[in-house]
């Protein structure tokens, strides 16, 4: 049977990899093949193996970003941001300031496609080069959806294996927890784009600000932020509270544009059908086939071959961790294998007698970072390569790793120095 799962995962990744765009299909089948081949029952499946807790925040939080985003608050904001900078060049680092900051509570795409009309406004008032402008966006973004519980689906995955609450993500059993593992890698982060930019010096630029529609998403977002602190204080873990109560907030937010904003029933499923189904789906499916290599013993036999492999060298397994994570996510998408490489990451801390959180800090760090590594490794490098397309400028591979290498081993570097220091 363990062949069996394996051939079936293997043969499931290999089509992933290849077809990015049909990922929902390929996994969802795999997960109807090991339903029907009886290696897991129903009650197993949908009792067990998905994580409904995940599904509903990330349901819940697009909705309420796309919301955000219709209300036009975080280019107001972002705009009041440009007003104050001394120069051009603090503004371009404000703006990705600002980026990260949105995107650790709402998902990367939607924070791109937020500030992407920004940065290419701003570009073309600067007369600077938009495509490292655009870049930064999006790698920023990628970088802070790592920090919170609700920031990005990795991190939701990881909450729900590790039994974190969104409080946890701050502070856990007296310990600075990633949120400010991902606070020093921006920093490095905003250094390395405040160099790249340094030039441009003396001006200041006179933006009026856009105005706002509505706050009533705002306070839907701070709603959000603070209930999940609220629940995570008075019940410890992933409780599936916090997965009810985002989803209920992002009903309300759908109500709420369609009787108060009173927009038309085509607008509310519009808005509905462009959610992100195909990463929801996906999710679905790689829960299935992942909770079938664990029942089988996959993971195991896994975690003792790198066991092997690293010996008794704590910064040895440390290092590969990262490094493997790092370059695997800047080719393949990090939700399949950071699903599956959890629970091999908290097994080796274990078996070397370390606190979990060690490794399978390394492992989100270098899997959800690693995706800045190339123009494919994360869905908003994706989007950020389709907007510059559409303006007729054409963003290389070579153009994209001259800037976004040394951006992803710098900040790498620096988040896992800390959490190295932290939680060794």
């Amino acid at each position: 049977m363990k062949w069996v799962v394996l051939s079936l995962a293997i043969a499931m990744y290999g089509l992933v990899i290849a077809f990015p765009h049909k990922k929902a299909w390929f996994t969802l089948g795999a997960a109807l093949i090991i339903g029907v081949m009886g290696i897991v029952t129903p009650a197993v499946v949908f009792g067990r193996l998905i994580n409904w807790n995940v599904i509903l925040i990330y349901v819940g939080s697009l909705v309420i970003a796309d919301l955000f985003i219709y209300s036009r608050a975080p280019s107001h904001l972002a705009d009041k941001i440009v007003v104050r900078a001394p120069n051009l060049g603090w503004a371009v680092v404000f703006i990705l300031i600002m980026t990260g900051l949105l995107s650790a509570f709402v998902e990367n795409v939607a924070t791109l496609l937020v500030m992407a009309p920004i940065a290419l406004a701003l570009s073309d008032k600067m007369k600077v080069d938009v495509r490292y402008f655009l870049m930064g966006i999006a790698v920023m973004s990628n970088l802070q959806g790592t920090a919170t519980l609700v920031g990005d689906p990795p991190s939701m995955i990881f909450a729900g294996f590790a039994g974190y609450s969104f409080n946890d993500f701050f502070i856990k059993d007296g310990k600075l927890s990633v949120f400010f593992a991902v606070q020093i890698g921006m920093l490095v982060g905003a250094v390395f784009f405040y160099f790249f930019y340094r030039g441009m010096k003396n001006e200041r630029l006179d933006l009026p600000a856009e105005p706002v529609t509505t706050w009533f998403p705002t306070a839907l977002l701070l709603a959000l932020i603070g209930g999940l602190a609220v629940i995570s204080f008075l019940f410890e873990g992933f409780s599936i509270l916090s997965g009810g109560y985002v989803f209920a907030l992002g009903l309300v937010g759908l109500a709420w544009y369609g009787f108060v904003r009173k927009e038309p029933r085509s607008e509310v499923w519009r808005l509905v059908k462009g959610l992100d189904w195909e990463t929801i789906l996906f999710l679905v499916g790689i829960f299935v086939v992942v909770g079938a290599i664990a029942e089988t013993g996959l993971l195991e036999d896994l975690s003792a071959y790198l066991a092997t492999m690293v010996g008794d060298s704590v910064a040895a397994g440390y290092i590969v961790i990262i490094a493997v994570s790092v370059l695997l996510s800047g080719f393949i998408d990090n939700v399949p294998y950071i699903i599956v490489m959890l629970p091999v990451a908290a097994e080796l801390a274990s078996g070397m007698g370390l606190r979990s959180e060690l490794y399978m800090f390394g492992l989100l760090i270098g899997s959800c970072i690693g995706g800045n590594l190339t123009p494919f490794g994360a869905s908003a490098n994706v989007v950020a390569v389709g907007i510059l397309k559409k303006r007729g400028t054409i963003l290389k591979f070579s153009d994209w790793v001259k800037v976004a290498g040394p951006f992803t081993i710098l900040t790498t570097a620096a988040a896992s120095i800390f959490v190295w220091i932290v939680w060794r």
